[in-house]
């Protein structure tokens, strides 16, 4: 979960709210589970932190609206934590992931790890090593390659600006790119295409259909409403797509 940010290239259609406030939350469930989707990935960014604060406000909240919770492993993207710094944080999130609303597959607890450009098998084997006893279904960030490795996780995903598709895996969808200090977009906003993505990612067959992202403002990612995409739903443009071709292809 993202707070708007004043400097981001939109404005969210709920203003700067504050994403402590349980009516915050219980909108923003209410909201994706209006898009069709079925589950949040906050960042998560290790124990004490602001975002794990907050998990068991979003946990308590999606407990009550029937919507599931995982957590992205941020600081894998900027270090190379050891297996036992791993497998000490995978312990430590057991107080969120033996719950019901924590994100399950196949009886595990799902959690999706962000990665560095330059990562490769070695997180790979790290990641092996550290969930060797502690049971996640654990996710990670695709890098060329992947599929050669020695050790294997649960599932692969990429985390992208546009669609993606790891075959077996996953897909992703993405409404654009426009960071909150940049002079012009890396993909700008066309709700055509997003429509056409969002209709391949429904109709991929995919365990995990992505969206990246529902409120990452800072890096103009986001889907939830904005004034310049409110629409007469209240849900915004982007999520009126969504809703329509999810509906349209139930899983």
């Amino acid at each position: 979960m993202q707070r708007p940010l004043e400097s981001g290239q939109y404005t969210a259609s709920a203003a700067d709210y504050d994403q402590d406030d349980p009516a915050t939350v219980d909108r923003q469930i209410k909201d994706m589970q209006y898009g069709g989707l079925q589950a949040g990935i906050a960042s998560w960014w290790g124990a004490g932190k602001r975002e794990d604060k907050r998990m068991p406000l979003l946990m308590s909240e999606g407990a009550r609206l029937g919507f599931s919770w995982t957590t992205y492993y941020e600081n894998e993207a900027y270090g190379n934590p050891s297996a036992t710094q791993i497998h000490s944080d995978l312990v430590y999130l057991r107080k969120y992931s033996d719950q019901k609303t924590w994100l399950h597959v196949d009886g595990k607890p799902v959690i999706f790890v962000y990665a560095a450009g330059d990562d490769g098998c070695a997180m790979v084997d790290r990641w092996t090593e550290a969930n060797r006893t502690a049971g996640y279904y654990v996710v990670l960030k695709v890098f060329g390659g992947y599929r050669t490795c020695a050790n294997q996780p649960q599932g692969w995903h990429q985390y992208a600006s546009g669609l993606d598709l790891q075959q077996g895996y996953s897909a992703i969808l993405s409404p654009g790119f426009y960071k909150y200090d940049a002079d012009k977009p890396v993909v700008p906003r066309d709700l055509d295409r997003f429509r056409r993505d969002a209709t391949t990612v429904a109709t991929s067959g995919a365990p995990f259909q992505l969206l990246v992202t529902y409120n990452e403002w800072g890096e103009g990612t986001a889907a939830e409403s904005a004034t310049d995409w409110a629409s007469a739903s209240g849900h915004g443009a982007y999520m009126d797509v969504l809703h329509d071709v999810f509906t349209a292809h139930p899983r």
